[in-house]
């Protein structure tokens, strides 16, 4: 049987078989298909949901529900929220139909991971709205499925009880369910589902045809004569007709010889494997183009007598579109396919997936790997340049991604001429929380604006369970919850767009500084202000970091992060560099002054305000830059061009800093590269409301207030 469905993958993944629908050349559409509203990353958990267990209910309401919400801690260490985000997702979907979008596309996670609890939450949304007259398509990420099969021992630690503490909740299969360790809730709404199962439940939503569809397809529909028929598609929609082979070296059947041969040996661990890609023509001339850019390969642990063990398997999150172009070389030919039938069919292609397509950080991604921590701000999820002009070559016009959260846009043009743009959405579940909508102008020019999630209903409905929390930790003495205590000043935030501002620069300082920044970096950004930052831009000096000890309250920096370096002959005493620092005061002083500004306003930037502006301009771009307001964009637009042209170099002590480095070398040298990095963040190609002109080859501002760090 495991053979016979192999073999049948195999002849699956040659396109030359398939026979799509022919249709004649058709002249432009007259009347615009409607415009459609992207919602990517929505990590929905249903706060209000139901754990089935007599063991844990959630925590009591005064409206008779109960609350099954994560902790806050939980969400402040984490790049998503769990809780706040339910809401947003319905005042994002209210506002959409508010505006008249009938059309919405979920480019993946739109559950947190899979879970019955949260997949039925979710549908049970999606089908009131579907009353309200809208049509939903959804793309699965890597939380929807977080495996290709059933995980019956996933689960989490960290739902919150009404004393405010922590409750795990796991799947039955779990080691700690199978032990009747009695301080774990046990139950399968926590079981995270694979494709057969989510497919199923979410077939309304895109996964199969619906009638009204003008035309519906997988890569690997074959309909008789290549006309559509409903009854054919619904036929050819069941999942089990919906597999290529994957192996672990590439894609299997009919590409494997080939892939055999370049290697140099046979390819190993094969088996089959789903593609829930479709391609639905909702309405006439509008072609919405779902890919499924989940790619799980086969590992060391996998076992071809036990095919469906999820640990045979690795993760799809960092595999994205570099693994689809040389594991699904199927659904890379299909999209060529489906993309040179919309150019002569006159249609108006929108393509979507979980994951980006190019560069997501404006391009900056080099400079990030060479100044912060190995795999910081997790880099390994870019696409290679080689991926991206595999992706251009299909002919896509243009394509919707999400994953990383991030608010962004870049373009390329390839050897060939081909045009291509990535248009990253960002997630409802973070800082910059937003939607797009996305239409056709014209048959050249596609118009993208940015709704921003600033006031959300209801968002603060949970605040009085995590005062509970609250009062817990500042009560424990227990060493696990001291680590864990908050600023309950989050509680007091009066919109969506505050609480989330708050939340990110909260996951700025509990996480990011230490996950993604060196030492001696996090030093510097956690304790200088921006005055202090442009005044060290012009610090000359000889005194060095392992001096500073005997030169108090000038420079807020330590030799801590440093070793014991050799000490040079000629050196100053640590008295010297007050005079230095007051010389560097005035060169500070004159170049606020040439920009119309006052160096002592530029104390204001505090150091939180600054790393948490680093990181919200990362994930939001352009829309950070919008809530910093002109004045402190110009602050930092100083910042950006103040810094020697050439650095000194940075001495090193074996792996670390040496302490012998002039005080303001390290400083020069890596936040130069920190600020010309947000500068490009910052200055990035238009994200919030821009146009695509694809006769053109270009990406044009819509918004003439915009803020640039140019």
């Amino acid at each position: 049987m495991a053979l016979a469905l192999l073999s049948a993958c195999g002849s699956d993944n040659d396109r030359s078989e398939a026979a799509p629908p022919v249709v004649a050349p058709q002249p432009p559409v007259s009347a615009a298909p409607p415009a459609v509203a992207f919602m990517t990353d929505v990590h929905f958990e249903n706060v209000y949901g139901d754990f089935k267990s007599a063991q844990f209910a959630g925590i009591p309401m005064k409206d008779g529900r109960n609350a099954t919400i994560r902790t806050m801690y939980a969400q402040l260490t984490s790049t998503r929220l769990f809780n706040e985000n339910y809401f947003a997702f319905r005042a994002a979907l209210d506002d959409a139909h508010a505006k008249g979008i009938r059309h919405v596309a979920l480019p993946g996670d739109f559950s947190d991971d899979a879970q019955p609890i949260n997949i039925d939450g979710i549908v049970d949304i999606l089908k009131e709205y579907q009353a309200k007259g809208m049509r939903f398509f959804l793309a699965p990420g890597n939380h929807d499925p977080n495996e290709p099969y059933d995980d019956m021992e996933a689960g989490k630690n960290d739902f919150l009880t009404r004393e405010g503490k922590e409750q795990k909740v796991y799947a039955t299969g779990n080691a700690a369910c199978k032990a009747k360790d009695t301080t774990v809730v046990c139950t399968d709404q926590l079981m995270e589902q694979g494709y057969e199962k989510l497919v199923a439940k979410l077939s309304d939503f895109g996964f199969m045809p619906n009638r009204a569809d003008v035309l519906w397809e997988t890569p690997f529909s074959k309909y008789t004569s290549g006309k559509y028929s409903y009854d054919e598609a619904v036929a050819q929609g069941a999942l089990d007709k919906r597999q290529f082979e994957i192996c672990a070296e590439g894609s299997g059947g009919s590409y494997k010889a080939a892939g055999e041969t370049k290697l140099g040996r046979s390819y190993t661990k094969c088996t089959a494997m789903f593609d829930s890609s479709y391609l639905v023509e909702p309405v006439k001339g509008l072609w919405l183009l779902a890919i499924d850019g989940n790619v799980f390969v086969p590992n060391g642990n996998f076992d071809p007598a036990n095919p469906k063990n999820i640990k045979g398997f690795d993760g799809a999150g960092n595999a994205g579109w570099n693994k689809v172009v040389t594991h699904k070389q199927h659904l890379m030919e299909w999209i060529k396919q489906v993309a040179a039938r919309a150019k002569a069919e006159n249609k108006q292609l929108m393509a979507f997936s979980h994951y980006p397509t190019m560069d997501f950080y404006a391009n900056q991604t080099g400079a990030m790997k060479a100044v912060f921590k190995p795999g910081a701000f997790q880099t390994a999820r870019v696409p290679d340049a080689a991926t991206t002009a595999a992706v251009a070559a299909t002919g896509l016009p243009m394509h919707v991604g999400g994953h990383m959260h991030f608010n962004g846009t870049n373009d390329v043009v390839d050897a060939n001429g081909n045009f291509f743009v990535n248009v990253q959405s960002p997630s409802l579940a973070v800082y910059g929380a937003a939607y797009k909508i996305v239409s056709y102008k014209d048959r050249d020019t596609i118009d993208v604006q940015t709704v921003a999630l600033k006031d959300v209903a209801r968002f603060s409905e949970l605040f009085p369970l995590y005062q509970a929390e609250y009062d817990y930790l500042q009560g424990s003495s227990a060493s696990a919850d001291l680590g864990k205590r908050w600023d309950r000043a989050i509680l007091d935030t009066r919109s969506y767009g505050e609480f989330t501002h708050y939340y990110f620069g909260e996951l700025s300082r509990l996480r990011f500084m230490d996950e993604y920044w060196p030492c001696e970096m996090k030093e510097a950004a956690m304790n200088l202000d921006g005055r202090q930052m442009l005044i060290l831009s012009q610090l000359q000096t000889k005194v060095t970091l392992a001096q500073l000890k005997d030169a108090p309250g000038i420079v807020p920096l330590t030799a801590s992060c440093a070793a014991a370096g050799t000490v040079a002959t000629g050196g100053v005493p640590a008295s010297q560099l007050q005079a230095d620092w007051l010389e560097a005061t005035a060169r500070a002083e004159a170049l606020a002054a040439k920009a119309g500004l006052k160096l002592d306003d530029f104390a204001r930037i505090t150091p939180y305000i600054f790393y948490g502006d680093f990181h919200r301009t990362v994930y939001a771009g352009e829309l950070a830059l919008r809530d910093m307001g002109t004045d402190r964009v110009a602050q930092y637009k100083v910042l950006m061009a103040a810094f020697p042209a050439n650095p000194a170099a940075v001495a090193r002590a074996g792996d670390k800093l040496s302490d012998q480095n002039p005080v303001g070398v390290p400083f020069q040298n890596q936040f130069k590269q920190v600020f010309g990095i947000l500068k490009g963040l910052g200055s990035a190609k238009p994200s919030e409301h821009f146009t695509i002109d694809l006769k053109g080859k270009k990406v044009s501002n819509a918004n003439s207030a915009a803020l640039s760090f140019n």
